[in-house]
């Protein structure tokens, strides 16, 4: 066989080929661009490397790789990999095996960036424009018109077209490693967990083997970028040993150099042997990542680094972030202990595992807090909870959860021995150093034990809250057990809350008046408005158990009001049937009394009823005079200016002084129900009731008697020269449309017994 032609003309490269045993193909260097020649022809394999042996491209050699059938290329491409350009016969086992193997390239083995140039002799069997349109091909060649120039500038294109595609691809994989490294890093809690996921990240993204540790910034807000102020927050495998101290303790001034360096000048540093890759955030909370080898890295990886560092950065921000959130959600700020929430996970976990059996919860409140925190001042009493706070904590340490979980009260979970009330109030005995000054302070407690408690966190907290409400009523500085028949009577007082707001919503109060009298002539002068409730089932709450409720939740002032008008509404009704000198008392609760818009409620329901106020009578009792006597004093004064008159209900039972009696502007006294059921036939009996009737009289105030039942009762408060009376011995208390015929009853038998005399 003939040599091809040399020439310094442009010769065909298939003109006449060698035997391609006579031309060895270009070494395969590691840095060569790999081309394959898929021919059934050898003379072909020959030609094309003789043609292109001595080619460079990007200062890159050329290797062949050789496969003489499609079916051996197939075997090939399985398991060679970075092959850059495919010469591919058309025909070679059949007239389509060069087509068939283009998508068996494309689509099984699915390599998109090889640059695949279709080369044939007979052009029949694959028409140029039929091939580039319906495969994957990236150039078409017939073997006729393929001059040496031609292939050279063929197959540099391609490489160069190869090159690119293979960058954009290296970048996607890379940017996509980041994005995967990143989500990964996302998911990392706490400062140390996020600092240790990048150490790996990098490593893993790098493909390096390699020690190394990050390092943060103990003090976010100093000003210097010294050793003594970083941290080691995380480390490879052998340098551990290092976590959790300073970098000033590694005894090797290259690395402290290198880190300080970078730190001081926020930015990675490349060094031939090591490597600091510097992260920052917006809240100063740096931190330098070293690495114990350099890194040798082309623009483009350098370029994906950055972004990685970038996005490591803003995952900083996040992390920090959500630390603060953590604290936000879990620790009080002011103490530094655990919140409600904190301690109730922590419950929880106590109550699901076998440290229940030994454990108990208390709940210490400070007596008296806020009238320290009143006369001190809030700076002070933040200081005051401070110190009780360190003081608990100096004494339980981590043996015990402590919790902050209110205004004054702290919270302590652990084992019974621990949470111990006489250890806990031994604690109080020594005065506070706040301030410079002692500060005496007690507690009171309330616990509860766990071994035997059947309910969740929640319901535990609620249950030993109701210990330390029953300790601080029965006595202050002392302690109370929950115990089941607590739980019993609150829930009840719940229930009864709940029904109750659900009856005064559904319109299922109602009121009652029972008539008073005037003793010597029998004539009803006016009527107390009284408050029931009867259940959907007809049973009737006594009021003495509704009415406490109602004004523990507030609802007391909703209903006052309502009865307020009410009341007012029927002495408008009765007026307008001709009782024109009836008078209507009404109750007025403490609450009430004391809600800021008491007076405009008022004043609103006078104009709206349109009721005379000098036949309205608020009944207020002694104890509310005892609390307040200035707002008492102030508000009674804004009523007499409305003309509406002002009585103390239960004289006698309040212990109140006769100095405060005197200060107020009230018109009557109403004697208890106790005082004249003490009234016998003995005299001596009833000297209460006597006294109270004698100083109303010397104070120039009106009296009358309530819970009056029997002659002998009458006889002698009237006796004492107290003429005015409620009780059943006269009436019962009647509904509205019950008063309306008793009164008209008492009028006929009153017209009867005048036309008889």
């Amino acid at each position: 066989m003939n040599s091809p032609i040399q020439s310094t003309e442009d010769d065909l490269v298939f003109l006449d080929e060698p035997d391609h045993d006579e031309f060895s193909a270009v070494s395969q260097a590691q840095a060569s661009w790999r081309i394959m020649i898929i021919d059934d022809d050898p003379d072909v394999h020959s030609a094309t490397t003789f043609a292109l042996g001595s080619l460079e491209i990007q200062h890159r050699p050329l290797s062949f790789v050789h496969a003489y059938s499609a079916a051996e290329a197939r075997e090939i491409l399985q398991r060679e990999k970075d092959i850059a350009i495919i010469l591919l016969d058309v025909v070679m086992e059949h007239e389509d095996a060069g087509l068939q193997l283009v998508n068996y390239i494309r689509k099984t083995l699915q390599l998109a960036d090889v640059r695949i140039i279709l080369r044939t002799g007979q052009p029949g069997y694959a028409p140029e424009i039929d091939a580039i349109r319906d495969y994957d091909i990236n150039d078409y060649k017939t073997k006729s018109e393929l001059t040496r120039t031609k292939l050279y500038t063929a197959v540099t294109s391609a490489i160069r077209s190869y090159e690119q595609i293979c960058s954009i691809s290296a970048s996607r994989r890379g940017l996509e490693m980041i994005i995967n490294a990143s989500t990964e890093l996302m998911a990392k809690h706490g400062l140390q967990n996020f600092a240790s996921g990048v150490l790996t990240q990098i490593t893993g993204l790098l493909n390096l083997d390699t020690e190394g540790f990050v390092c943060a910034r103990q003090n976010p807000l100093g000003d210097e970028n010294t050793v003594n102020d970083l941290r080691i927050i995380a480390s490879t495998a052998s340098m551990s040993h290092l976590v959790d101290r300073s970098l000033a303790d590694l005894d090797r001034p290259s690395v402290l150099n290198l880190v300080s360096r970078s730190l001081g000048s926020k930015q990675s540093i490349y060094e031939a042997d090591m490597t600091a890759l510097y992260f920052n955030n917006a809240e100063k909370k740096d931190f330098t990542l070293f690495l114990e080898k350099g890194l040798q890295l082309n623009e483009m990886d350098r370029r994906l680094l950055e972004v990685f560092c970038g996005n490591v950065s803003v995952g900083l921000d996040n992390v920090i972030l959500n630390s603060r959130l953590h604290n936000y959600a879990f620790y009080d700020l002011l103490t530094g202990l655990a919140n409600r929430l904190k301690l109730l996970q922590t419950l929880n976990e106590t109550l699901s595992s076998p440290l229940k059996e030994k454990s108990a919860l208390s709940l210490i409140d400070i007596d008296h807090f806020a009238e320290t925190n009143d006369a001190l001042g809030h700076q002070f009493g933040d200081l005051l909870l401070y110190a009780v706070a360190q003081r608990l904590f100096n004494h339980f340490g981590t043996q015990c959860q402590l919790a902050r979980v209110g205004s004054d009260t702290f919270a302590l979970l652990g084992d019974q021995d621990l949470v111990n009330p006489d250890t806990i109030l031994k604690l109080f005995t020594t005065p506070f150093q706040v301030d410079h000054q002692d500060v005496q302070l007690s507690a009171t407690i309330g616990l509860i034990k766990l071994g035997d408690y059947e309910g969740d966190g929640s319901e535990a907290l609620k249950d030993t809250n109701i210990a330390l409400k029953r300790a601080k009523t029965n006595q202050r500085g002392g302690y109370e057990y929950f115990t089941r028949s607590m739980g019993v009577e609150i829930r009840e007082r719940v229930l009864l809350m709940h029904a109750l707001r659900a009856a005064f919503e559904h319109e299922r109060l109602f009121l009652v008046y029972q008539p008073q009298i005037d003793m010597r002539t029998g004539k009803a002068l006016g009527a107390e408005a009284l408050l029931r409730w009867r259940t959907d089932e007809g049973k009737f709450i006594p009021p003495d158990q509704f009415i406490p409720i109602a004004e523990y939740s507030g609802l007391i002032v909703d209903i006052g009001e309502w009865v307020l008008r009410s009341a007012l509404y029927e002495l408008v009704h009765l007026r307008s049937m001709g009782y024109t000198e009836f008078q209507m008392a009404i109750n007025v609760s403490q609450a009430q009394f004391s809600h800021p818009l008491f007076m405009q409620s008022l004043h609103k329901a006078l104009q709206d009823t349109k009721a005379p106020p000098e036949f309205v009578e608020l009944e207020i009792t002694e104890s509310m005079a005892m609390k307040d006597p200035d707002l008492l004093i102030k508000t009674l004064h804004q009523i007499k200016q409305l003309g509406v008159n002002i009585s103390i209900d239960d004289f006698g039972t309040g212990f109140s002084s006769l100095s405060h009696l005197q200060k107020l502007d009230v018109d009557k006294l109403k004697i208890d129900r106790a005082f004249v059921n003490d009234i016998q036939q003995d005299a001596s009996e009833g000297s209460i009731a006597k006294m109270i009737v004698q100083l109303g009289q010397n104070l120039g105030l009106t009296i009358i008697a309530e819970g009056v039942e029997n002659q002998m009762q009458a006889n002698t408060l009237q006796e004492y020269g107290c003429f005015l009376a409620q009780g059943y011995f006269y009436a019962k208390p009647l509904t509205q449309q019950d008063l309306r015929a008793w009164l008209q009853q008492r009028v006929q038998q009153q017209n009867l017994s005048a036309n008889q005399n």
